[in-house]
């Protein structure tokens, strides 16, 4: 049986169903995956493993044959059924089992299916990928390595009540805020969002106007991925429509979440991770706040306007858990709409951070429109991708093009000048390459975007 090596991505697992990965297929993988907690967490013996799936046409079939095959392997399974990714993240660190594996293919097609791989550790959780045990995991299956399957076999335990503990836990990270009765409109794409949202709104009384939020692995009304603005048009027209308060788009498994505010407007998540940065820091004086290297300006002042500490990541979910154990960070936004609190165990918390939005718009009696705009300090390009076969020349050619800047080589290229910067990167998961910008001017950092985009589309080979 030959796998696919592709399918092993810098933070997960994804592959096409059921040509890269199927019921056979994820058996060694599996395999590999307990073997790898076994020799990371030092234990040769039974660990508990925490087994979730989404709402994909193929994710029981394949939960089973992994429950199936962790039991062979001595494992005990608490199997947690359907679950986002942060309420499953939330489960390992909550209860402190050893590990989990969610079978899940984040925002990507109907097509597509994998596996979320995390564990715990003292300070928090590690996910699972290229830089903490991936290559390993790749390694294992692609050399047909001889796993041994346990003596006796392990067993599986039922678990529920995961979203009542979580939505309890949100409420206290936030203190326990009242609420105004705002009237919001959610779009979860008839995805894993649908589940945190209808539990915290079961709790936290609120006029909820549902759309797509009937559990459907085909996704008829759209693809649930957010960052495609075009999957946002419906749900921005149903916030003008009915004069809501704002809107709510989760993606495909729930670890990102974007706002969209009274005037049906997309809400950038520098906002939100800097209108959460200040809250925090009220209560956590001198904490440190990340945020990734896409856009820095907005965060930045915020955050130092406010006492805190900063500090820039890579991009990537995996790299921002990983960073937050290493810094002792408290908070962390990333400009695709992740964000992690350490009181989650360094995971997604789009539940926090929706208590907090809704608390701080109660208190002040403001819009998110306004509270937004208080908030910004910079205006930003958005992103631009490019499909390039030559992206390492092109980056260097840039280099080269504004060497008189402050250069960044954490992630790709980034370039700073004193009112305006670029980044520029490839992706981790496809042959693209990705252009950001900002500014203090709007129109001078317009200027400098489209010139870098027509030097690109110079340089561009396919």
């Amino acid at each position: 049986m030959t796998i696919d090596p592709s399918i092993f991505k810098s933070y997960d697992i994804r592959a096409i169903y059921p040509g890269q990965i199927d019921e056979e297929k994820i058996v060694p993988i599996v395999k590999a995956i307990y073997t790898l907690f076994q020799k990371q967490l030092n234990n040769n013996g039974q660990l508990q493993i925490l087994l979730t799936r989404d709402m994909r046409l193929s994710s029981p079939s394949l939960l089973e044959v992994a429950k199936k095959t962790l039991i062979e392997m001595g494992a005990h399974v608490i199997d947690a059924g359907l679950l986002s990714t942060p309420s499953f993240y939330f489960a390992v660190f909550h209860y402190g089992y050893d590990g989990g594996i969610q079978v899940s293919a984040s925002h990507n097609p109907k097509e597509w299916n994998g596996l979320k791989i995390v564990r715990k550790d003292k300070t928090g959780l590690i996910k699972i990928g290229k830089l903490t045990g991936m290559e390993e995991v790749k390694q294992m299956v692609i050399d047909n390595f001889p796993f041994k399957l346990a003596d006796t076999p392990g067993f599986v335990t039922q678990k529920s009540g995961i979203l009542e503990d979580e939505v309890k836990n949100a409420l206290e990270i936030v203190n326990n805020p009242k609420i105004s009765e705002f009237k919001i409109v959610a779009d979860p794409a008839n995805a894993m969002g649908a589940t945190y949202l209808e539990a915290l709104f079961n709790k936290v009384k609120v006029n909820l106007i549902k759309m797509n939020f009937n559990l459907d692995g085909t996704f008829p009304a759209h693809q649930p991925d957010p960052l495609q603005f075009e999957t946002l048009v419906d749900l921005q027209k149903k916030v003008t429509e009915e004069h809501a308060d704002l809107g709510l788009a989760p993606d495909g498994d729930g670890d990102r979440l974007f706002f969209i505010d009274e005037k049906g407007q997309i809400v950038p998540p520098t906002s939100i991770t800097s209108l959460v940065a200040k809250e925090l820091l009220k209560q956590n004086k001198g904490a440190k706040i990340l945020f990734d290297i896409r856009y820095i300006y907005t965060p930045m002042k915020i955050i130092e306007e406010n006492g805190g500490k900063w500090d820039i990541t890579k991009v990537g979910h995996a790299n921002i858990t990983e960073k937050m154990s290493q810094t002792g960070a408290i908070f962390a936004g990333e400009s695709s709409a992740h964000f992690f609190f350490k009181a989650t165990g360094n995971g997604e918390g789009p539940l926090g951070v929706l208590l907090i939005i809704l608390d701080i718009m109660t208190r002040e009696n403001k819009t998110l429109s306004q509270l937004s705009k208080e908030v910004r300090r910079s205006y930003e390009s958005g992103e631009i991708n490019f499909k390039v076969s030559n992206a390492q020349e092109i980056m260097d050619t840039i280099k080269k093009d504004y060497k008189d800047g402050e250069l960044s080589e954490l992630d790709g290229v980034a370039i700073s000048y004193p009112a305006w910067r670029l980044s520029l990167r490839t992706s981790n998961t496809e042959p693209l390459l990705r252009l950001n910008a900002e500014g203090y001017n709007k129109n001078e950092m317009k200027k400098n975007y489209d010139t870098i985009v027509d030097r690109i589309k110079g340089l561009s080979k396919s």
